[in-house]
């Protein structure tokens, strides 16, 4: 907690007052190629801005396009060499996701990076399109369904390459206080027992672990892809839309514990480019250090059978 207070700096040399700037200094990543879900704003936005200022070619998700042509616009205002994209991404839609990584599949591109950022917190009950609670929806399974259609992708330019690629999920704080058994998975849709609180920190539960499963399988299958996960803080930003009053409140009371947006984005462009986390993966990062997360998110057994269920939640989707 003092670290975090006061700023300094942990093993890695960096900490909470750290920027994604002052993470990645120095660093070239002009032959590499990247996505960033949600990179259209808040710290996704900057997490693009500082890898494209690094000279990675970012590809930024975003659901609502205006927001992303106008992220990409920014950054090229600042940075006319900057290589930024933008395609449509709407996390909460399995059809989504499959149109998304077709599309990026035609443009022939090379994929050493995917942060999966983007993310909805503390929202009423809803139903995505394909029937599941939006949160874990949107959080998890739209995530935990695009990384599986672009392993092929990371891995083929991986091998190609040389490089070793890098997934990176954003998770929170907040997966310590999920529902008591972690993940529900017989009343992941149950509306009369929904606590959105809860329901966020359930879904960010599942983001480790589906770092730590995937990780797993990929050492086992000896691809030379790394997975990790991290908090990146706490942060105003637009993720907090559904719980502003309940938050600005918050922070009256606790403002030496809120970073900016550019202290946010440092732990995930930390994970995402630093030399010094070459064939690290499957860890935890909070304030560009490696943290022991819950207990929960270290069971191992809770990983697998999250993947099976997110799995069949998946085909499910995919047959409707």
């Amino acid at each position: 907690m003092l670290r975090l207070i006061t700023g300094r700096p942990g093993p890695s040399g960096f900490g909470s007052a750290s920027t994604a700037e002052q993470v990645t200094h120095a660093i070239d990543g002009s032959n590499l190629t990247a996505i960033v879900t949600g990179g259209a704003s808040g710290i996704g936005m900057e997490t693009a801005r500082v890898l494209a200022k690094r000279n990675v070619h970012v590809i930024i998700a975003a659901r609502n396009m205006e927001a992303a042509n106008e992220a990409k616009q920014r950054i090229h205002k600042d940075n006319k060499a900057a290589r930024v994209d933008v395609e449509k991404l709407d996390l909460s839609s399995i059809r989504s996701v499959k149109a998304f990584t077709d599309n990026f599949k035609a443009l022939n591109l090379p994929l050493n990076i995917l942060i999966n950022n983007a993310g909805i917190m503390f929202c009423p009950f809803q139903l995505s399109e394909d029937g599941v609670e939006m949160q874990f929806a949107t959080n998890h399974l739209g995530h935990f369904y695009l990384t599986n259609l672009l392993l092929d992708k990371m891995k083929e330019t991986a091998k190609a390459t040389g490089i070793q690629g890098r997934i990176v999920n954003l998770s929170s704080i907040a997966h310590i206080c999920p529902y008591k058994e972690g993940i529900r998975f017989h009343k992941i849709n149950d509306k009369s027992s929904y606590q959105e609180k809860l329901a966020y920190a359930q879904s960010k539960l599942a983001n480790i672990l589906h770092a730590n499963e995937l990780s797993r399988q990929l050492q086992e299958g000896g691809a030379n892809i790394t997975v990790n996960s991290v908090h990146p803080g706490l942060i105003m930003t637009p993720l907090m839309r559904h719980s502003a009053l309940l938050m600005r409140t918050l922070r009256a009371f606790t403002c030496f514990l809120w970073k900016n947006v550019p202290q946010g984005a440092a732990t995930t462009c930390y994970v995402a480019l630093h030399p010094s986390l070459k064939g690290v993966t499957g860890k935890y990062y909070l304030d560009c250090n490696e943290h022991k997360p819950s207990k929960l998110a270290r069971d191992e057994a809770l990983a697998e059978n999250l993947w099976d269920f997110s799995n069949n939640l998946v085909n499910a989707a995919r047959k409707t």
